[in-house]
């Protein structure tokens, strides 16, 4: 039985109620109201800092370090960027206009949304929660949280603590699991936010759909890597690929999924992960002092050894199952796209090495796929930069790099097609939640009703000649 209490289906509609009518009264419309919501999101943070790494030591079995560079110091970062954005973010933008209509005092002005939901995963679930949230905000709106309960220490405390430093009429939280969900998804949202599966993603959208919501995914999906063995530094690459991969033991929708490399320079690579390996875990990583992250559950944990068990490629080394559901991380060489390894996103610590001919047989592999979330690609050859550009897609192209994108908040993050749609990540966070409002105001001068009477009935053929202008513009030769 679930040691988190549920919060009963009555309550989670007054909350929404309660939302809904924080929004309708304006109570998030200034700028200053906003500003100290997110201020608080940050104290929150950096005050309790101890109590979210030890949440996410009893949930995930997580390092510190892995707990401060992806969770908690990117939310203090993305609160306070917010804050000093806020007035830019929010600021009614002027677009340049056709001549005849300049003074129309055109603007688009970014109004929030409303009242808004966000549905957060697992496997990263304060920084997964808090993003979107500092989003919702900047733009305006009210949120109701509602956190996975597979991590149960990490949402007990957001429901303890988000009402301590945030208005509990404009921001709560909501805890339960399958039947908590399905109502809260049965309920008129401005928009819905959610992170985690595909299977999941798909009954969102379906919510969403029945009630005319617009909806943000972020899901996942197999993301690949191609080590271009030809030009790169396969040591560097190997590093940064299991670097990446070992993240929360695997259980990361960025995650290095599976790694293409050129036949001849399969070993070299599987070589340099070894290399790569013991550096990391100088006793193994099972042994205490590695303080590796551990799988989320039993389910999962057992599903992961029944991967390694199936496969039919060759264990390099690594996957051996240890107590406290942890697993080594597995290399796995000689792969094919069939193998069991290859049905799904693994999102697990096992990283199958799959030999190809040359690049275009890798990015060939990869668009017979679905879109993943990411395409990760080691390379100092400029064609073949340019043949994924040009000849893949993905939510995001990584070069010479895993995971570490997550931190760029100058660029969206999000997927395409099966891997999500939607983004966030600094403004883009805050763009999610704002619906851009087109405005003009039209001089009821003498001037400019002169200008208009030709539209009037009844017509003439001097006003459909004047009007017909465009029909006759000159089109450029190709």
């Amino acid at each position: 039985m679930s040691s988190l209490k549920y919060t009963p289906k009555q309550e989670i509609t007054e909350t929404h109620s309660r939302l809904s009518k924080t929004f309708r009264e304006g109570r998030t419309l200034p700028l200053e109201y906003r500003r100290k919501q997110l201020l608080q999101v940050a104290r929150l943070v950096q005050e309790n800092a101890d109590a979210v790494m030890a949440s996410l030591k009893a949930d995930l079995g997580r390092h510190p370090f892995e707990a401060t560079l992806p969770e908690l110091g990117p939310m203090v970062s993305s609160a306070l960027h917010a804050v000093e954005n806020l007035e830019k973010w929010n600021s009614p933008e002027k677009p340049q206009v056709e001549a005849w209509r300049s003074g129309w005092d055109t603007t688009i002005f970014k109004a929030p949304k409303g009242t808004v939901v966000n549905i957060s995963p697992w496997n990263f679930p304060w920084v997964l929660t808090i993003l979107p949230l500092i989003g919702a905000i900047a733009a305006g709106c009210t949120c109701l949280i509602k956190p996975s309960n597979h991590a149960q220490a990490s949402a007990a405390l957001m429901a303890k603590l988000i009402p301590q430093y945030l208005d509990p009429d404009a921001y709560a939280v909501c805890l339960g699991a399958v039947e908590e969900t399905t109502h809260v998804l049965s309920l008129k949202w401005d928009h819905m936010f959610y992170t985690g599966s595909t299977s999941v993603g798909r009954i969102v959208a379906e919510a969403a759909a029945k009630q005319l919501t617009p909806v943000t995914l972020e899901l996942g999906g197999q993301s690949p890597v191609f080590v271009d063995g030809d030009s790169t530094n396969i040591e560097i690459a190997a590093k940064r690929i299991l670097w990446g991969k070992q993240q929360n033991a695997g259980q990361v929708c960025v995650a290095p999924n599976h790694v293409f490399v050129q036949e001849q320079h399969q070993s070299a690579l599987v070589e340099a992960f070894k290399k790569a390996y013991d550096s990391f875990w100088p006793k193994g990583p099972l042994d205490s002092s590695s303080e590796m992250a551990r799988v989320v559950n039993v389910r999962h944990y057992e599903r992961n050894k029944s991967l390694l068990s199936r496969t039919k490629g060759k264990v390099a080394f690594g996957g051996q199952a240890g107590q406290d559901l942890r697993i080594e991380p597995a290399i796995v060489t000689g792969v094919t796209l069939d193998d069991p390894l290859m049905e799904e996103e693994i999102f697990g610590p096992i990283l199958p090495i799959i030999p190809v001919a040359n690049v275009d047989a890798a990015i060939s592999h990869i668009r017979s796929g679905f879109t993943p979330l990411v395409i990760y690609v080691f390379t100092e050859n400029e064609e073949t930069k340019n043949k994924f550009v040009q000849h893949t897609q993905s939510g995001q192209l990584i070069l010479n790099e895993t995971f570490a994108q997550v931190a760029v908040y100058e660029i969206p993050f999000g997927g395409q097609g099966q891997s999500g749609y939607g983004s966030y990540l600094g403004k883009y966070s805050f763009d999610t939640f704002i619906h851009q409002r087109g405005y003009i105001n039209v001089p009821a001068d003498a001037g400019t009703e002169g200008f208009m009477q030709g539209r009037y009935p009844p017509y003439s053929a001097p006003a459909l000649e004047f009007f017909s202008q465009a029909l006759k513009m000159k089109i450029p030769d190709a």
